[in-house]
């Protein structure tokens, strides 16, 4: 198959989105959890193969190994499909904009997808993460004692190590290049194709330290959980607030906006076919 082109990516965004609305809540729901455990192995998958790796010898490549090793989690959002709350904030404000829903609809969507995500990412960082051991404690040997100290050193720098700005444009640049993946996955219409279109701009997102509320949704609990000193939930109650209106504005104002004005502004809006089952994120 060929891949499709811009102008029909960006009719198939707009469909997506609008579709996401019209299902009931708990389906809603329940995909959402799915997109926050799928995130959070990605987050976990990062931090294992990122720990032990002294920054004297290896430099930045920690960050890039994490890059690479956190794109699994939006294969498995796309791929398997569920509603990640980063994606729909692309997806569902398109529909709106080319008038297949209201505001209403995008708000309701975005809170049931965010509510969702964060359950998910809160049952993996605490039953798989930290009570399994794979995430240690202070006085941890070993692996565990490894991913710990990887787990506190990248919950300390995303609680304290910016100041409000930095983490607010962190979160801009982060669903900035996470809307750009889902946007080219929607341009190939094979497993493969869609897995390649995701791989670069989340890598690059994760390697340059931005800011994914979803996956800080598992990366702060888990710290908080393991035993990080001086980390409580005000700390990540903050950073999820700044990060995720940093996220909307990346996905609204960078992707949504420029590509309906670029291919829908002057098209109307009209009932198409439904959208594959891996468009989903």
């Amino acid at each position: 198959m060929t891949a499709r082109e811009p102008a029909e990516m960006a009719r198939v965004a707009a469909e997506t989105g609008a579709k996401k609305t019209h299902r009931t809540w708990d389906r809603v729901l329940v995909s959402a959890f799915l997109a926050g455990a799928y995130i959070s192995f990605g987050a976990l998958v990062a931090i294992t193969v990122s720990s032990g790796l002294d920054p004297s010898t290896w430099g930045t490549l920690p960050t890039l190994f994490m890059g690479a090793a956190f794109t699994l989690g939006l294969v498995l959002v796309l791929i398997a499909g569920s509603d990640l709350a980063t994606g729909n904030m692309m997806l569902v404000p398109l529909g709106a904009m080319h008038g297949r829903i209201g505001v209403g609809d995008v708000a309701k969507n975005l809170t049931l997808v965010l509510l969702g995500n964060l359950l998910g990412a809160l049952l993996v960082a605490f039953f798989l993460a930290v009570q399994t051991g794979v995430i240690g404690d202070a006085d941890a040997t070993g692996n565990a004692g490894l991913t710990y100290d990887r787990l506190a050193e990248i919950a300390e720098g995303k609680a304290a190590g910016h100041t409000a700005w930095e983490t607010f444009l962190r979160g801009v640049g982060c669903n900035w290049l996470v809307c750009l993946a889902v946007w080219m996955s929607l341009a190939a219409q094979s497993v493969s194709g869609k897995i390649i279109a995701i791989f670069f701009p989340i890598m690059a997102f994760v390697a340059m330290g931005f800011d994914h509320v979803v996956a800080n949704m598992f990366f702060l609990p888990a710290a908080i959980w393991a035993g990080v000193p001086e980390l409580g939930w005000n700390d990540a109650l903050y950073n999820w607030l700044l990060a995720g209106a940093g996220n909307l504005v990346g996905a609204v104002v960078f992707v949504s906006t420029s590509y309906w004005y670029l291919f829908l502004r002057d098209k109307p809006a009209e009932v198409t076919p439904a959208a594959e089952p891996a468009e989903r994120a």
